[in-house]
């Protein structure tokens, strides 16, 4: 009778306890919307784009499907924003876009191609989920990016 106190005090406490815990456990603070970086003005009369990922073209066989399917989805973003013209060679674009898409982080990162691809990135965003097709949170901020950019 006497054990069968003891492990209802004990197990009441522990309750107790833990409850205590979980309320007092800081909230995860809200993350502030990702500044967006401004546009290069040395890139804004760029016409031709090419896309590929850190990894190789879309046409590299050891290609990860979520960066061929992450190039896919910025060429599409390319073609329907209308502002340049996709190409399918770097030797023929002003622009390269370079992309990477990973469960925990997705990267858009914009190059001269007259220096690519010894140069270093002109513009660049990361962001998880930024490169999904449909809603393309990373691609949205480049249009912004470079809207801003021609209008002042």
């Amino acid at each position: 009778m006497k054990n069968r106190i003891h492990f209802s005090v004990v197990l009441t406490v522990a309750v107790l306890l833990v409850a205590s815990v979980a309320w007092a456990a800081p909230k995860p603070a809200k993350t502030a919307p990702q500044a967006v970086p401004p546009f290069p003005g040395t890139l804004v009369n760029a016409r031709y784009v090419y896309v590929t990922s850190y990894d190789g073209d879309q046409f590299n066989i050891n290609l990860f499907p979520e960066d061929r399917q992450a190039i896919s989805t910025v060429q599409d973003a390319m073609q329907k924003w209308g502002k340049f013209t996709l190409v399918y060679e770097p030797n023929q674009a002003d622009i390269v876009l370079m992309v990477t898409s990973r469960p925990s982080e997705d990267i858009l990162a914009v190059y001269d191609a007259h220096g690519w691809p010894q140069n270093q990135y002109l513009w660049r965003m990361m962001g998880r989920s930024g490169l999904q097709q449909g809603e393309s949170p990373l691609l949205t901020n480049l249009e912004k990016a470079f809207t801003l950019a021609t209008t002042k």
